[in-house]
């Protein structure tokens, strides 16, 4: 949650995405750190559509994120930490912002850029 958390660099946290260095806000969970990367945590292993966590709070067991180290954290309940080297099964795609490099909201789409 970002609620009251410091804005620039000092409320900034940085760490690994399936190799690539990212920057999150400190108080947002793993979850939050990768959505803002891209637009899925996983894959259905049903249907292949993209998946982002579902009951948010930790009961589901469908936001298990697997760390470099070989541990397992809940993303929707654990905080980004300086540091963190985090493994995705499957890439996220780019949202449209990070695409763009603008500060747009994710889940805006641009015009033109209709999926």
């Amino acid at each position: 949650m970002r609620v009251g958390m410091p804005v620039g660099a000092d409320g900034d946290v940085s760490f690994h995405l399936n190799g690539m260095p990212c920057t999150a806000r400190r108080g947002d969970t793993v979850l939050t750190a990768i959505l803002l990367q891209g637009d899925r945590l996983r894959a259905s292993p049903f249907s292949l559509a993209p998946r982002a966590g579902f009951c948010l709070m930790g009961a589901c067991q469908d936001c298990w994120v697997q760390c470099a180290d070989g541990s397992r954290v809940r993303a929707c309940t654990t905080l980004v930490e300086a540091g963190m080297a985090l493994l995705c099964p499957l890439p996220p795609t780019p949202t449209p912002a990070v695409r763009a490099g603008t500060d747009a909201v994710p889940g805006d789409v641009p015009p033109g850029d209709v999926p």
